[in-house]
């Protein structure tokens, strides 16, 4: 079967296209560091390196999701091309063994790569031949979409495309063995891994599909291997596609774990180009590029999450990619930037919903569990995070409505946090702070576990828990005089008020010229008044400056960002401790367990960067110092997982990306900080601490 001809045109790349210099791409390296990731909606994904070498255990061209957004299950693992033109053979692939083999080498092939807004293309020089090789995916389906096309040459190619397939748990490698059952459809095949596993189905549009099940051994996954964890997979083969390509047509292969029949690769293609160009009509003209690919990688976290019944129901956040689910101290956090600033207000609301209706005890869940069991609700942080998520919507919105449905919701939390909730976390009636915390748990951000010890437990009454309840707390008397509850509105600002003043009096480190990071602490020293603290220079004191509520007066709000300025600050983000501090680690590197020590003892979080520009902000007044200050983002969107934003980086130069290559709050609060400070350049005369939104 001849493969066809495209039938018109795709929409031309936007400016949020990326193209790598061929430097990042032609040596092992490089092309093994550099990532790629398409997402479906549902919380699967694909991804991989420019390589395309797996190197991690995440890597795959079908990650589905069973029941969105969790229950992630691998199932295409590669699809290997060769070519054969003009009596050459070309392998366009690429794969490490566990004996240390790398082969083939197909990367030495690229002449280019980039992201057509957001979609990977390879470019392939094959002679005087030039071949193009993309992936997507569709958007509210378990479907991806490999397309190869013939862009020029003087003869046919002819293509064999091998599908090396598995069906396992993302987190888990597969030690093979057990062949799954393959049925031959009229374009391909479908596989079905044991009674009651979800079949998929591999196909192809131009092509036909020859069945030759075998399994090939021993690949070897090297990020994994640095990460001290299980490095070897083996991979199923059930036969080979094989094409015959003229120059200026494609072929296609698909993978689907839908009962649907996918719709055709051409119609796929234009559509999910269509969604990007709409996706981009949102940011401003003067934009630059990287605001621009972050605004597509922002598109990647929001995706359904299906009810009880099964049935897509609600909206929520992937924490980030490849192995975080929804948490819901992630989606509170990212949630303004990723919706709000790239106009999905819709997006925000139900997510806003969705969160609501699984609050219990006054706290709302931090992880929705892959397995699908009941949430886990060890957090103090996400609930406070959710008033400032509901204030950035209203501000943009002015849904009242959603206010008022929300209302009961969250006077039920403040109540329940006033007079206790899970974990000790309760409100002291002494000095209105909230304290939180029990041995053996961690409830803030800073949260690494390992068995049994808490690397960072901060028991006691922490910074930026104060700052949130402080936050939580003014915003409700604004919204009760808003809805007309004028009795609860004056009791929230009475407790706003003790909150200030026990806040300018306990929190401030004199000696140091800084806030403490927790004090009435198990753990700490005692201070000056007999308070045990802890005086650990750590970030979480910029959102006593950033969230705008006055806890600081002008001189104590300068003092905080300049020593953040001096000790934490990085281009790429802030350390979680001061180099300075012996339990500094500047490389996060190792097993497990040195990894989770090493997480918030100096680790650079990208996520950071925002809330630090907007307190200099606060400070100084200067947007365009501020926002030259998230710059220093802009050339780390193409260091790591092309067009987004990693998780973290080492504390120490230069600063390497590592944990998640791609995450939530990283991205989304970068476009929040840079969408509020291009507000505040166009309206100069509005008041510092005014910024909308924050």
């Amino acid at each position: 079967m001849k493969a066809r001809s495209n039938p018109r045109p795709v929409p031309k790349p936007q400016a949020g296209s990326a193209r790598l210099p061929r430097a990042d791409f032609a040596h092992l390296a490089n092309a093994f560091d550099r990532e790629w990731l398409v997402t479906n909606g549902l919380g699967g994904f694909a991804c991989g390196t420019v390589a395309l070498a797996n190197t991690r255990r995440y890597h795959g061209l079908l990650v589905a999701s069973l029941s969105p957004p969790v229950q992630r299950v691998l199932m295409l693992a590669k699809l290997d091309v060769t070519v054969r033109y003009r009596g050459i053979t070309f392998e366009l692939g690429c794969n490490e063994f566990a004996d240390g083999t790398v082969a083939p080498r197909g990367f030495e092939l690229l002449t280019a790569f980039r992201l057509d807004d957001g979609m990977p293309v390879w470019t392939y020089s094959l002679r005087d031949a030039v071949l193009e090789q993309r992936v997507w995916m569709a958007d509210g389906y378990n479907t991806t979409y490999v397309s190869i096309t013939l862009r020029s040459g003087g003869d046919s190619a002819d293509l064999e495309l091998l599908p090396l397939c598995t069906y396992r748990d993302y987190h888990w490698h597969a030690s093979g063995g057990r062949a799954p059952d393959v049925s031959l459809e009229e374009r391909g095949c479908r596989l079905t891994a044991y009674p009651g596993a979800r079949p998929y189905r591999l196909l192809i549009e131009g092509g036909n599909f020859d069945a030759s099940p075998e399994w090939y051994w021993s690949f070897h996954h090297r990020v994994e291997e640095a990460r001290g964890l299980d490095a070897r997979e083996n991979l199923f083969r059930p036969g080979v596609f094989r094409a015959r390509l003229n120059p200026a047509q494609t072929v296609a292969v698909v993978v689907t774990a839908e009962a649907r029949a996918p719709d055709a690769p051409a119609l796929s293609l234009r559509q999910d180009q269509e969604r990007r160009c709409a996706l981009l009509q949102t940011v401003p003209a003067l934009a630059p590029a990287w605001i621009r690919h972050l605004t597509l990688a922002a598109d990647q976290f929001i995706v359904r999450r299906a009810g009880a019944d099964g049935e897509l129901s609600g909206t929520t956040v992937i924490a980030g990619y490849p192995w975080f689910g929804d948490w819901g101290r992630d989606t509170m956090i990212a949630l303004p930037g990723l919706t709000l600033g790239t106009g999905r207000s819709a997006d925000a609301g139900s997510i806003l919903r969705t969160f609501a209706a699984h609050v219990s005890k006054g706290m709302l869940p931090n992880r929705f569990p892959d397995a699908g069991s009941a949430p886990e609700y060890n957090t103090v942080d996400a609930t406070l995070w959710y008033f400032h998520a509901i204030a950035a919507y209203l501000e943009e919105t002015a849904d009242q409505s959603l206010l008022r449905e929300l209302y009961p919701t969250l006077t039920e939390i403040i109540d329940w946090h006033r007079r206790g909730t899970r974990y000790s976390i309760h409100m002291d009636p002494r000095d209105a702070l909230l304290y939180a915390g029990e041995s053996g748990v961690q409830l803030t951000w800073m949260d690494a576990k390992v068995g049994d010890f808490v690397v960072t437990p901060r028991i006691g009454k922490a910074v930026e828990i104060n700052a949130l309840w402080h936050y939580a707390l003014a915003s409700m008397a604004a919204w009760a005089r808003k809805l007309g509850d004028r009795r609860a509105a004056a009791n929230y600002d009475q407790t706003a008020q003790r909150v200030t003043t026990a806040f300018s009096q306990s929190f401030w480190f004199e000696e140091g010229g800084y806030l403490y990071d927790v004090i009435d602490t198990p753990d700490g020293i005692p201070d000056a008044h007999g308070r045990r603290v802890d005086r650990s220079l750590r970030p979480n004191q910029l959102f006593a400056v950033s969230l705008g509520t006055g806890l600081l007066d002008a001189g104590r709000a300068r003092a905080v960002v300049e020593i953040c300025a001096r000790d934490l600050l990085t281009p790429v983000g802030l350390r979680s401790l001061a180099p300075g501090d012996p339990k500094y680690t500047g490389r996060y590197i190792g097993g497990a367990v040195e990894r989770d020590v090493a997480y918030h003892q100096g680790t650079v979080w990208s996520w950071l960067l925002g809330p630090f520009a907007l307190a200099h902000h606060r400070v100084y007044g200067d947007a365009a110092h501020a926002n030259a200050l998230l710059a220093g983002l802009a050339s780390h969107v193409d260091e790591a997982c092309v067009g987004t934003i990693s998780e973290i980086l080492d504390g120490n130069p230069p600063h390497t990306p590592r944990g998640c290559f791609a995450q939530a709050w990283s991205v989304s609060e970068t476009l929040r900080a840079y969408h509020l400070l291009a507000r505040s350049r166009m309206a100069s005369r509005a008041p510092v601490t005014r910024l909308s939104g924050d």
